[in-house]
């Protein structure tokens, strides 16, 4: 199915002024910075930035929301309403209706920014990723090199709670040789995200003719100015794009999609050779039991994840349901051969720190397929023309994020959204003039001459 007509409208008129483009610029900062501010003593306002500009887009935008966009998300949020009260226990429904807030305001900031990039100019958009990410790259040479790094802690500091500021340095002298830049973030996995997301959806807006070679030298150069293993999912993100999105409809010949799947296969065979080259330290660690990251980053919340489907199937722990479920995450961990007893477990919400595996920890079995599936029926009324597209996207960058209410996690998501109605309406306004031409009746130069 494709996007709905007027979201293929590229005329001037639909182009962005400069406060919609600052607009943008404020939103992805935003995203990248995750700077919270406490509104009420339970209800944090995370991504303060992201927030206040999404909100104003949403505002700018009024006039292109249509009632089976507000339908699509009134239903999503029905739905999660009715699964905090399904949730074992209603003792804890308050916490659940808190993590409900975070949800909504999450989707409706998303949704302002997706009214807004898919007015946009593709041109316009892929300058402004290409520039978030060069600025990453500058930024993080400069504080290797030019003395930034001592600005950047100190402002860190004041921006974030002591208790999120990274200190993990020393570690990452002994598994990368060098302390990994933060630029101003809480931590240098913040950087690799955003870095990484950036770069992927300024693959899929691109206009350029030669942007994959571009896209895989930005690998290279994010891999040696600010190491990370979250780095490797740029490889992956480019899967997708390839074999859901390249080229317009009228090229995706069985030729096209098998060369495509092909490519598809060397850029994965070619991540594991990346990983296990530049991350063998870390591997390591890993094969040794010794990466307490990792074990709370993937195996752990995956390991929860099927305990809660065995003991809540139907609504899983409830939005924000850390608390409820502490012993069984605590009996998962202490069971599984890859913890270790003298690792800090110091909230349980910190060693939960993938989105994806909190999507069914959360609402359970039956809950988390019900909501991607209306989830999905949404993306569809907003007229995305690949929906697997933006879910493959969702869940590869799920390994490297935690925060499943907030505005990051469903901002991957309609983000990729906007961008892949971009991707498509430009190749479809690259046809149009070849479709009139053909189309055109064949005259003599001097047919009304008299």
């Amino acid at each position: 199915m494709t996007a709905a007509a007027p979201y293929f409208d590229a005329s001037p008129a639909r182009r962005l002024t400069a406060f919609d483009l600052l607009l943008i610029v404020i939103f992805l900062a935003g995203l990248y910075l995750g700077v919270a501010l406490q509104i009420t003593e339970k209800i944090p306002l995370t991504c303060a930035p992201s927030g206040a500009a999404g909100l104003i887009m949403l505002w700018r935008r009024r006039d292109d929301m249509q009632p089976k966009h507000i339908a699509g998300l009134l239903g999503v949020l029905a739905l999660s309403l009715a699964w905090i009260f399904l949730a074992t226990d209603l003792n804890y429904l308050s916490k659940r209706f808190t993590g409900l807030v975070q949800f909504t305001y999450s989707l409706v900031i998303g949704y302002g920014f997706f009214l807004t990039i898919i007015r946009a100019g593709r041109r316009q958009f892929a300058n402004i990723l290409l520039g978030f990410c060069l600025f990453i790259i500058i930024g993080c040479l400069l504080e290797n090199y030019g003395g930034l790094r001592a600005v950047s802690d100190k402002e860190r500091e004041k921006i974030y709670d002591a208790g999120i500021v990274y200190d993990a340095d020393l570690r990452d002298q002994l598994i990368y040789g060098r302390i990994r830049p933060k630029l101003f973030t809480s931590e240098p996995s913040a950087v690799t995200f955003a870095y990484t997301y950036y770069c992927s959806v300024w693959l899929l807006v691109s206009p350029w003719r030669w942007k994959l070679p571009v896209y895989c030298g930005l690998v290279g150069l994010a891999m040696v100015v600010l190491p990370g293993p979250t780095l490797v999912l740029m490889l992956l993100l480019a899967i997708p794009y390839l074999v859901l999105l390249s080229g317009s409809q009228r090229r995706r010949s069985p030729v096209r999609m098998a060369g495509m799947i092909a490519l598809s296969v060397i850029l994965l065979g070619v991540t594991i050779v990346v990983g296990q080259t530049l991350f063998a330290n870390r591997l390591a660690e890993l094969a040794r039991g010794e990466d307490a990251s990792f074990f709370y980053r993937f195996t752990g919340p995956m390991l929860v994840a099927f305990d809660i489907f065995r003991h809540y199937p139907l609504a899983g722990s409830g939005l924000t349901g850390e608390t409820f479920i502490t012993d069984n995450v605590m009996n998962v961990y202490m069971n599984s051969p890859s913890f270790q007893a003298a690792w800090k477990i110091p909230r349980i919400g910190d060693v939960l720190t993938n989105y994806f595996w909190l999507h069914w920890i959360y609402l359970g079995l039956i809950g988390g397929v019900v909501i991607i599936a209306a989830i999905s029926v949404w993306l569809r009324l907003l007229g995305v023309p690949s929906v697997l597209y933006c879910w493959a996207v969702w869940v590869i960058l799920g390994q490297a994020s935690g925060s499943y209410v907030g505005p990051k996690t469903w901002a991957v998501l309609l983000i990729s959204a906007g961008a892949s109605i971009l991707s498509v309406r430009a190749s479809r306004d690259h046809q149009a003039p070849r479709q009139w031409q053909a189309a055109r009746p064949a005259t003599s130069p001097h047919r009304f001459a008299i």
